[in-house]
This record gives C-alpha cells, sequence and structure tokens, in this order.
C-alpha cells in the first residue's frame, strides 16, 4: 500500500511540475513571443531547474505544442475535442437550433481560451516552419466543424437544401479565431455578445 502511495504521489508531483511549467510558459510566449523565450526563461518563472524541462518535455517546440493543446482543452486531459462534454451534449441536441446554439457557446468558450495565443503561434509558424509540423493531421477546427455540420442537418429544423460542405465551411468561417479576435480582441465585443451574434448570422443559414 506505501509503494502505491509513493508512485501516486511522484505522479502527482510530476503533474503539478508540468502545469507550473506549461502556465509560465504559456504567460511568457504571449508576452515576449516564442522566440524571444529560452528554457532558461520557463524554468526561472515556474521556479524549476532548467533539467526539469529538458526531461519532462524534450525541447522548447514540445512545450509549445503542449501549451496550445491544453488551451484548446481547457485542461491536461487527454481527451480530444470530439470526446469532450460540451461537444458531445451539443451533437445529443433534439433540434438544429438546440444543438448549433450548444454549438456557439462551447465553441466561443475555447475561442476565449485560444485567442490571446493565436497571434504569437503564427508568428512562431512564420518565424519557424517546423511548429507547422507539430500538428501533423488534417486541421482540427476543420474535423470539428464538419462533425458539427453533419450532425446539425440530420436534425429537425435543419434546412433540407444546404450541403454538410456549406454548412461546414459558414460554420468554420464564422466561428474562427480570426473573426473571433477582429471582433473581441480588436472591437471590445464581450464573448457572449460574439455567440449572439453568431447565432443570428448561422442559423437562418443553417436551420429552417
Amino acid at each position: 500500500m506505501s509503494q502505491v502511495k509513493k508512485v501516486d504521489g511522484r505522479a502527482e508531483k510530476s503533474r503539478i511540475t508540468r502545469a507550473k511549467v506549461l502556465d509560465a510558459a504559456a504567460e511568457l510566449f504571449v508576452r515576449d513571443g516564442y522566440g524571444a523565450t529560452a528554457l532558461q526563461d520557463m524554468a526561472a518563472a515556474a521556479g524549476v531547474a532548467v533539467q526539469t524541462i529538458y526531461y519532462s518535455f524534450g525541447n522548447k517546440q514540445t512545450v509549445l505544442k503542449e501549451v496550445v493543446d491544453r488551451t484548446i482543452a481547457g485542461d491536461d486531459e487527454p481527451v480530444a475535442t470530439l470526446d469532450r462534454p460540451w461537444f458531445t451534449q451539443a451533437l445529443a441536441a433534439e433540434t438544429a437550433q438546440q444543438q448549433l446554439r450548444a454549438h456557439i457557446d462551447g465553441t466561443t468558450q475555447v475561442l476565449a481560451r485560444v485567442a490571446p495565443i493565436m497571434k504569437m503561434l503564427e508568428a512562431a509558424t512564420a518565424a519557424d516552419a517546423a511548429i507547422a509540423e507539430l500538428w501533423p493531421d488534417s486541421d482540427p477546427r476543420l474535423i470539428i466543424q464538419t462533425e458539427a455540420a453533419q450532425s446539425l442537418l440530420g436534425k429537425p429544423g435543419a434546412r433540407q437544401d444546404v450541403t454538410a460542405e456549406h454548412a461546414t465551411d459558414i460554420l468554420y468561417a464564422v466561428l474562427s479565431t480570426e473573426l473571433y479576435l477582429l471582433l473581441v480582441a480588436n472591437r471590445g465585443w464581450t464573448r457572449e455578445r460574439f455567440a449572439a451574434w453568431a447565432y443570428d448570422i448561422l442559423e437562418p443559414q443553417l436551420c429552417a
């Protein structure tokens, strides 16, 4: 029993250390930029040794990937967006209108978390082409919106003259980080205002 507790204690300590490093890295990346942030800076801000970061993450690119992935997810749990409660609950809605409202609410919560790091990530990718390879799969936003569109169009209240491809495209465009940043960061909208506006735009496009 004591051995189990000892192992669990080590795992919890490791989890806390990783979280401290990721919190520090996220703040430094946004404030100073990816290129200007060294592992030594992260270590100092997190209160750990540089060797700890090397041992836990390997390199700065891996730290960046985990910062972005954790920001999107909202936690450290290894659960894909397609399996997240907010997304599965939206898919389970009975009508197209109910799914659309729930999907917009969940998506804008993700956008609110992701928006502060997007400019940093774009600048980092422009400076280092290898960063784009950290996410080798297809555009995850497109995957999410495709799944949402296909589900929505199969529900009561959906327009019958809209293709899944078209529905995906307009969800992808309206619920984009670019548009969110334009209206929330640049124009001072709240997340709630953006969500209400997005519903007003998308509802007549997708629902009968």
